[in-house]
């Protein structure tokens, strides 16, 4: 496993709240959707006790809310409880002011329901890029101490190639700790989760996390969504080719390969793992 702790990271949100799917499901129908958040998250906080890991959970409002339960036995258990914002909306569909706003009634729900502070936020899809670094302004106005919110590849929904692939301040009292990318070719490979780890061979994943750790001298972020190792979810009507196969590539296959990820590698809180960078 190595001398390394990587940061394990969880965003919790229900398959129908996945920003791919807004155009199909509007917020106004979330309640009337069957929800399997709870049995999905319980299902991850076994197999975390299974292998002695901890994880940051990124957890939505909308769900702190409706399943409070859920969200003290997250940090019962042993798990950072951070902010995913409160209803999954992106940066990037909103102004500073309502970005504010939604950040800070996201931490405030989730500190009065989880009874902890809440110091760490992750923007819905990686939402914050080169056209609103004020919302980093605005999470440290509301009380947060790190964010991990850019993700430093191309993509066609999100992503700032430029930015630092390693935890930076980016103003004060202000960490950006980036989901973790792979340097090859003079590109930055995404090496940290989701679509990418489901899609890509494991031993590859494992590679390009391992190089990180021994070549690199960094710590790693790996994040994935508890509806990733749900097959049984229902299915969204009307989705798009690409829509489709981004998100139900291998669910089957993710909790198998997170049980391989778990043994290989050490896991821990983001601010376990960053604490000393965020004093």
């Amino acid at each position: 496993m190595g001398a390394f702790s990587n940061a394990l990271t969880v965003d919790v949100e229900d398959y129908f709240q996945v920003s791919a799917f807004a155009p199909h499901i509007p917020r106004t129908d979330w309640d009337q959707r069957e929800c399997r958040v709870e049995r999905n998250v319980e299902r991850i906080l076994d197999l975390l006790d299974e292998h002695e890991a901890r994880a940051t959970f990124f957890t939505l409002g909308w769900v702190a809310e409706r399943y409070p339960t859920l969200v003290r036995d997250i940090v019962g258990r042993g798990h950072e409880l951070a902010s995913h914002g409160y209803a999954h909306e992106r940066v990037t569909d909103m102004s500073e002011s309502a970005f504010s706003a939604d950040v800070t009634r996201a931490k405030a729900i989730l500190e009065d329901v989880g009874g902890v502070t809440v110091a760490g936020y992750r923007a819905p899809s990686f939402s914050i890029g080169a056209h609103n670094l004020w919302a980093f302004d605005a999470l440290a106005r509301a009380g947060y101490r790190y964010s991990s919110s850019v993700y430093p590849v191309r993509h066609d929904h999100y992503g700032m190639p430029d930015a630092p692939r390693f935890a930076h301040a980016v103003c004060a009292g202000l960490l950006e700790v980036p989901p973790t990318t792979s340097r090859l070719f003079s590109h930055n490979l995404p090496s940290s989760g989701g679509g990418y780890f489901r899609l890509m061979p494991y031993a590859l994943s494992r590679w390009m996390l391992r190089r990180v750790n021994a070549v690199e001298g960094e710590p790693t972020v790996f994040y994935f969504h508890p509806w990733e190792i749900d097959a049984g979810q229902p299915r969204v009507a009307g989705i798009d080719h690409k829509t489709r196969f981004r998100h139900y590539l291998n669910i089957d296959r993710m909790e198998g390969r997170l049980r391989r990820l778990l043994s290989d590698f050490r896991w821990d809180r983001m601010d376990h793992v960053f604490r000393e960078l965020m004093h």
